[in-house]
């Protein structure tokens, strides 16, 4: 990706990275004002929502646990399960049922909350169509709303419905209870209640509230003002906690963003749920971030000119120095640039008129500098003939010592160009340990001719390491030293060169029998930090660094033993590492 300070005109950066950092910083501002105001807002309301549906959870629980409990009172009258048995002559039923007619209608007159009362049973006696209390046949209890709930349990609510009345239509919930006397079904008391007054409950002070109350099953009992699908919600909720709480719930398939309040209560298996616009509870939120917004746009629109303004003062001199710059050619008439600058660009200006100045100068030192470097270049072409030089002329004398029968003598000139072309390499710095053991065994094989048999040698490589790179001429420094100071006062000499794999290191040991390391009366000390060796540290310690070396020590048998530590290196390196 390209560095857009490398590529576009500074006054463009400048005027739009201050558009760009201030426009972010706005909406940052205008974000985060309404993400936190909003946030508080939902908090608060929430709190208060769930505080006020607590207490009218409580309310309303009271008055239907009042309810359930006159059921369950008048379900265990000892009246009415004498006149459910059937036991008695028709008079004397009669008479029963007058007296729990009365007994059930004494409850409706003294509770203004229940709106009339069903009693199912076998071979009901017909009451009057305007009574609030009727007797109704038990088979005809599945025509009751709410009373398939009894299947499972032994007392049910219902949801709210319209039960026809002498007044007509009346909204109302109803409570049905089994009516059981020594396991013996006896029917069913339901309780009718009206509906408005738990309406009036649930609405409390907030008239345009939108709110449901449902059982413990999560089913809706009763609901005013706009609210979500029971489908929805009840997904958000769990029905088996007794804890209240809220929820946001995001907008799906067309329904709106809206804040569910809910209250449970450990003595209630009622549930009420409040349904708040998102958007009614934030829009003072959104208002004050439409606020910072305008101010913002107007900091930017007064900024921006500043800028503006700003990032022409700034470029001004740059684009002179560039003009300057760009026209400018040696000898020729440049553009003059200010000299009333006595700032950063007065010592840009001056700077560059010094350089100019010395460009001159260094222009006419190239003039005459370009001959002198004519003449190197055709020195060093010269020089790179010299090796080839060599290397020829010691063919040469290999073929004249051939023909005088200096058979001997032939042999060193032969290997002596076998080590001159493994040293130059073709100018590579690392070559393979294959052919580093072969420069080595060259130089142990003219030694012999020297020696005789008084010189012996070993060398054991495997064949994968030798198809490893090594830095060129690392072992010929240390064998020669061993033969021309180790051996210096002695007959025979024994070489030994081992390489082996450690871990992930190449591991090599050089070893002789020679005069060793110490000093004695008899001989002088050995020159072990001589420059090929010398040489030969520096060379792995640039190479390969700390990790990586050479040491030299005694032998307790006498001579002196120099291991090497190196990596495995399947290729070269580059240059450039």
């Amino acid at each position: 990706m390209t560095n857009p300070f490398k590529k576009y005109r500074i006054d463009r950066l400048f005027f739009h990275s201050f558009a760009i950092v201030l426009i972010a910083v706005i909406v940052i501002t205008a974000w985060t004002s309404y993400s936190n105001s909003s946030k508080a807002l939902v908090q608060t309301t929430s709190h208060y929502q769930q505080q006020l549906l607590d207490e009218l959870n409580n309310e309303i629980t009271t008055r239907l646990v009042m309810i359930e409990q006159i059921s369950l009172s008048s379900s265990r009258d000892g009246e009415l399960i004498n006149f459910l048995l059937n036991r008695q002559d028709e008079f004397e039923r009669y008479r029963s049922r007058a007296g729990v007619e009365s007994a059930l209608a004494n409850l409706t007159y003294a509770i203004p909350l229940i709106q009339g009362i069903d009693l199912y049973m076998d071979n009901p006696i017909q009451s009057e169509r305007q009574s609030y209390i009727q007797f109704r046949n038990l088979a005809d209890l599945n025509k009751q709303v709410g009373a398939g709930c009894l299947a499972k349990s032994d007392f049910c609510w219902s949801k709210e419905y319209n039960f026809p009345s002498a007044q007509g239509e009346v909204p109302v919930l109803s409570f049905s209870r089994k009516i059981i006397d020594e396991n013996d079904y006896l029917g069913v008391l339901v309780v009718h209640i009206k509906a408005n007054e738990i309406r009036k409950l649930l609405t409390g002070n907030s008239d345009g509230s939108n709110r449901i109350m449902a059982d413990s099953e999560g089913q809706q009992i009763m609901k005013i003002g706009d609210t979500l699908d029971p489908n929805n919600w009840s997904r958000w909720i769990d029905l088996k906690s007794n804890k209240s709480g809220y929820v946001h719930i995001p907008a799906t398939g067309g329904s709106r963003d809206t804040l569910l309040v809910y209250s449970r209560m450990d003595n209630s298996i009622w549930t009420l749920i409040e349904f708040t616009s998102w958007k009614q509870i934030t829009a003072s939120s959104l208002k004050l971030a439409e606020w910072i917004g305008l101010i913002g746009i107007a900091a930017v629109l007064l900024v921006l000119l500043l800028t503006h303004f700003l990032s022409k003062q700034f470029t001004k001199p740059i684009k002179n120095l560039v003009t300057a710059m760009r026209m400018y050619s040696v000898g020729g008439d440049n553009v003059e640039l200010p000299v009333d600058y006595e700032n950063e660009f007065g010592y840009l200006f001056s700077g560059y008129r010094k350089q100019n100045e010395r460009i001159e100068e260094l222009y006419l030192s190239l003039e005459r500098r370009y001959e002198q470097q004519r003449k190197a270049e055709i020195e060093a072409l010269q020089a790179n003939i010299n090796p080839h030089f060599l290397y020829n002329m010691l063919d040469q004398l290999n073929w004249m010592a051939i023909e005088a029968g200096q058979n001997e003598l032939s042999r060193i000139l032969e290997l002596m160009g076998r080590m001159f072309r493994i040293g130059l390499s073709n100018g590579n710095s690392f070559i393979k340990i294959a052919d580093e053991l072969h420069h080595i065994e060259c130089y142990l094989e003219i030694q012999q001719l020297r020696w005789g048999d008084g010189l012996d040698y070993r060398i054991m490589a495997v064949p994968e390491l030798q198809e490893l790179y090594i830095p060129k001429l690392t072992l010929q420094p240390f064998v020669e030293n061993s033969i021309v100071h180790g051996f210096n006062k002695q007959r025979s000499g024994y070489v030994s060169i081992e390489m082996k794999r450690t871990g992930d290191a190449l591991h090599i040991v050089i070893e002789d029998n020679g005069a060793g390391l110490k000093q004695t009366d008899h001989s002088p000390q050995r020159h072990t930090g001589g420059y090929g060796i010398r040489n030969v540290r520096e060379r792995v310690a640039g190479y390969f660094g700390e990790s990586y070396g050479i040491t030299l020590s005694e032998r307790e048998e006498g001579g002196t033993r120099v291991e090497m530590l190196l990596p495995l290196l399947i290729e070269p390196p580059s240059k450039n590492d």
